[in-house]
C-alpha cells in the first residue's frame, strides 16, 4: 500500500460509518499524533493496539455522521513514503441535524505497505462549535 492508497482507505472508512476499526493497514509500532488536540485529549499514541483501544470506542461514540471528505490537494514530499493531504470533512450532528465542515491536514507515512506515522492537524475549535447544542 502506498501513502496515497492508505489515505484513500482512511477516507473510505470515514464515509462508511462508525464500524469497527480493524487496524489492518497500521504497522504494529504506528505513531499517531494530534498536535493541536483539545484539552484532555491525547496528543500522541504509540502502537497499533493502544491506538485501536482508543479510537475504536471514540469512533463508535461519535455524535455525527461524516457525509463528505473533500481533498483539496495532496503534496508529495521528498520522501516517497510520506504525503501531506489537505482536506475537509463535512458531517451532520446526529442530535441536531446541523451540518458543518472542518479543515484538516494529515501527514501520512507508509513503510512496507503499512501506516507507520500519521500526524493530523484538526480545526478543533470549529469541530467543538459544530457539535455543541447551540452551535
Amino acid at each position: 500500500m502506498t501513502p496515497h492508497e492508505a489515505f484513500d482507505s482512511m477516507r473510505d472508512q470515514w464515509l462508511t460509518g462508525p464500524g469497527a476499526l480493524s487496524g489492518a493497514g497500521l504497522a504494529d509500532d504506528v505513531v499517531v499524533e494530534w498536535p493541536f488536540a483539545a484539552p484532555g485529549r491525547p496528543r500522541r499514541i504509540e502502537g497499533r493496539e493502544p491506538f485501536l483501544a482508543f479510537a475504536g470506542p471514540e469512533r463508535a461514540a461519535l455524535p455525527l455522521r461524516i457525509d463528505a471528505c473533500d481533498v483539496r490537494t495532496v503534496h508529495d514530499t521528498t520522501d516517497p513514503a510520506t504525503i501531506v493531504v489537505e482536506y475537509s470533512l463535512t458531517a451532520t450532528a446526529l442530535a441536531t441535524g446541523r451540518r458543518a465542515t472542518a479543515d484538516f491536514i494529515t501527514v501520512l507515512t507508509v513503510h512496507d505497505g503499512k501506516v507507520t506515522h500519521l500526524r493530523e492537524y484538526q480545526d478543533t475549535m470549529k469541530m467543538t462549535a459544530a457539535l455543541s447544542p447551540n452551535g
